[in-house]
């Protein structure tokens, strides 16, 4: 059972550029032929969308005992204090604030985060860094399950 559930989907404008990629990967096969312009177009653009469906399959999941943000999964008694994080702070935290040891679910597509304190260090990492589009209701959702 999920209390929270979202998935961080990459823009459409990515799968523009997939469809925009192959047809320049097409235009450059022209003088091999139409049917090398074709298969080169269609490989192509079958690569670029593996890659960019892969990087927005990412969920964050909040079950009843645990947070679980890509592959990784920490249990609720490990995390700490939360913060919601706009562009501005949430660009400072992805960059001259980051602390190498941290956690990072990053997506730069996704302006708003949220960074979560882990107590004793839970697994050597300080806090969390988690991209969302939801932060206020991301938060609300751990506050209550840690209730």
């Amino acid at each position: 059972m999920h209390i929270y559930e979202e998935r961080l989907s990459v823009p459409r404008s990515w799968w523009a550029l997939v469809v925009l990629g192959g047809a320049g990967l097409a235009v450059g096969a022209i003088p091999f032929g139409a049917v090398a312009a074709a298969t080169v177009a269609t490989l192509g653009m079958a690569v670029a969308a593996a890659i960019v469906h892969a990087h927005g399959r990412v969920r964050i999941l909040v079950t009843p005992g645990s947070l679980v943000v890509g592959k990784r999964t920490i249990p609720i008694e490990a995390l700490g204090m939360t913060e919601i994080l706009d562009e501005r702070e949430a660009f400072e935290w992805r960059t001259v604030r980051a602390n190498p040891y941290a956690l990072l679910l990053l997506r730069s597509y996704v302006p708003t985060a949220l960074r979560i304190e882990l107590r004793n260090s839970y697994g050597g990492a300080p806090y969390i860094y988690v991209s969302t589009r939801q932060p206020m209701n991301l938060a609300a959702v751990l506050a209550f399950s840690r209730s």
